[in-house]
């Protein structure tokens, strides 16, 4: 049986998946220290956002339910943003990384 996940076909999922995919590729390069901290962290943050976007595409017939869901998105998305910009100053990510990636958020 295949399940129809609809949401995956959403380009804003896929731009956020996209996104959290490449942070996770730049984050590989982070200092061994911060494995537990800003890595961790800012891994969770970009996931969740898709993680909300999913969640509140299958309950979107509730609409409490759904903006709930988008502005949850919308907040990891805010926390992703403060994660880079420490990886930016603690030089553990460069400008040009840090640039693109808030191009693409």
């Amino acid at each position: 049986m295949v399940l129809a996940l609809g949401f995956t076909e959403l380009k804003v999922y896929k731009l956020a998946y996209s996104l959290a995919m490449e942070i996770f590729r730049l984050s590989k390069d982070f200092p061994k220290e911060e494995t537990y901290s800003l890595t961790d962290q800012i891994r969770r943050s970009s996931r969740s956002v898709c993680a909300n976007i999913a969640e509140g595409y299958r309950k979107r017939q509730y609409s409490k339910h759904f903006v709930s869901k988008m502005s949850d998105a919308e907040g990891e998305c805010a926390e992703t943003i403060v994660h880079l910009s420490f990886a930016k100053d603690c030089e553990y990510l460069p400008e040009s990384n840090y640039d693109f990636l808030l191009k693409r958020i």
